[in-house]
This record gives C-alpha cells, structure tokens and sequence, in this order.
C-alpha cells in the first residue's frame, strides 16, 4: 500500500491546482481499484490514472514530462484482452441489459468498424446517448470466442465531442477447405463469474482461480483457400449446425466415455476435408462465424493441411 500511496502523492503533486478538491485518497483508491481489483500493473495504472486528472484539468501530456498514456485505438482493431486503451467512437446502438450488475450495454463504432461495450452499475457513470460520439479514456478490452469487447468502469473518462464518425463495416468472408481443428476445441467450460467467459485452463480462470465452471461448444478452425488460410472460430450454435453435435450429445459422449476429448475427435471426422464460406467480423487473427454455408464435396484434408503449412 506505500507504493499506492506514494504514486498517488505524486499525482496529486501534479495535480491539486488544476483539478478542485482532489485528495490523495481518492487518487488512491483509484489506483487500488487497478491494482488490486484489474491486476494492472502500477505503472501502467499510475499513466490511466493521470490520463483520467490530464482530461479534467486541461492538460496535456508533454506538461507531465512526457510520459506515455494510454493508446487511442480503433474499434476494429482491437485483438489482446485485458489492455487499457482509449477509444473515440460513435455510439451505434443501446440494448437491455441482461444483468442488474450493468447499468449499460451496446455497440460503438468508429471508421474501421464496431465493438460491444459494457458499463457497471457500480463504475456510477454517466449514461451514452446513442447517435453521439465520445472520447472514452481508459476503458479496458475483453475477449470472449475471439470477439473483443471494452468496459467501461469507475476510473474511464467520458467526454462528448461535437464530431461526426462513419462506422465502417468489419465483417469479412473466407472460403476454404477446414483442414485444421486447433487445441481448445469439442467440448470445453468456461468460467461462470457474472461478465467473465474465459475458458478454463486445467479447471482454472486466469482472473478468477480455480472454479467449477460451465461447458461450451466451439471449434477453433482452419481454412484453407490454396492461397492463403484463415483461422475462424465457430460458437455453439455454428458448431452444432457444422457438426450436428448438440452441448447435451456432446455432454453425454464426454460422460461415456470419461474424456471431452472424444467430442472434438467426433468433429474432426465429420467435417475435416468439407469446403466452407464462412461470413462474419473479424477480430485480429480470427474470423467469428456468424454464417457459414457448405460447398462442394470433401476434399483430401491431409493434402491440402501439407500445402497450408508449407505457405
């Protein structure tokens, strides 16, 4: 806590004249929340932390001595987890939340494409107001199936600007035999934390330790066109309508014969070798199947996974 407490002096050092009636404990528990709660580093949680006072105060951040801030990233490019970025988007869309725990949830966009975000009852936010466009600072990214998202919470910085931003379109298409089903895929479990679906590891969350978690269907798969291949990932419900592989029938074999590897092993022999057109965003080096249609009759997998690996 005396290191907490020593960055949080040193911003306050910084800031008390420009930002009214900022106290050490408040930059404090700011940092806390990061630190402790985020499991950001301290450096990076002390350049969030000014980014948040830089915007009040009017500042920029040459007159810190220089010390990098966050990134402005765009939407569409958004392809690691757990990093904390600055975004200007335009607020595309607003839908119910499905939690009491979230106080907002729906889509930004900017000119290369669109994100989901989430806002926390408990992050005391002021609400987006759809068709407008902000600068958000210091939100921090998500990963669920490869499709990214951003949250919002008690440190991230709202400021509506007077600004007109297209939203570009990310969705992409492949075509291609799947000649590869990758590690991670069949049947696997997720954590069941409230907002967090990160799939266990050995009976373990990266955030949340060791838990019980819930199962999931999903294929990791790759697409070859005999150019160039594609990795796409496909969710329960492409999953089960590539395979014909329900979660219970995949339960239920797992259960026979004591090992979810069998349920991948079943896929692989359904659909390796079978040519694809796969429809959906892409989110860094995946495609997310939100439609996949099937071509022409199967193909000699092993052949054509040679020719992927030797481009």
């Amino acid at each position: 806590m005396t290191d907490l407490r020593d960055h949080a002096a040193e911003i306050h050092e910084q800031f008390a004249e420009k930002v009214d009636g900022l106290t050490v404990e408040e930059i404090e528990e700011r940092l806390d929340t990061l630190v402790n709660e985020y499991r950001v580093p301290l450096d990076e949680a002390t350049r969030s932390v000014e980014s948040t006072y830089l915007e009040k105060a009017g500042m920029d951040r040459e007159e810190l001595g220089g010390r990098g801030g966050n990134e402005t990233v765009e939407v569409g490019t958004i392809d690691q987890d757990e990093q904390w970025i600055d975004v200007r988007a335009k607020v595309v869309d607003l839908w119910e939340p499905r939690s009491e725990s979230i106080a907002q949830v729906g889509l930004l966009g900017d000119e290369s494409g669109t994100v989901k975000f989430v806002a926390f009852e408990t992050s005391e936010l002021p609400e987006l107001e759809e068709g407008k466009v902000y600068a958000l600072g210091n939100v921090v990214t998500d990963e669920y199936e490869g499709r990214y998202s951003v949250k919002l919470n008690r440190t991230t910085s709202i400021t509506e600007l007077d600004e007109e931003i297209e939203v570009g379109d990310n969705a992409t298409e492949v075509t291609g035999a799947l000649v590869d089903i990758q590690s991670g895929s069949g049947l696997i479990k997720r954590c069941p934390e409230e907002d967090c679906t990160r799939v266990l590891q050995n009976g373990r969350c990266s955030e949340h330790g060791e838990v019980e978690g819930e199962f999931d269907l999903r294929i990791k798969g790759v697409l070859d066109d005999g150019d160039s291949i594609h990795e796409v990932i496909f969710g329960e419900e492409a999953t089960e309508g590539l395979t014909g592989i329900s979660l219970a029938e995949a339960k239920e074999m797992a259960m026979d014969a004591l090992d979810t590897t069998v349920v991948a092993d079943e896929m692989r022999g359904t659909v390796l070798g079978r040519y694809y057109r796969v429809t959906g965003p892409e989110f860094g080096r995946y495609v997310l199947a939100d439609e996949v249609e099937e071509l022409a009759g199967p193909v000699d997998a092993e052949a054509t996974l040679i020719r992927a690996r030797s481009i």
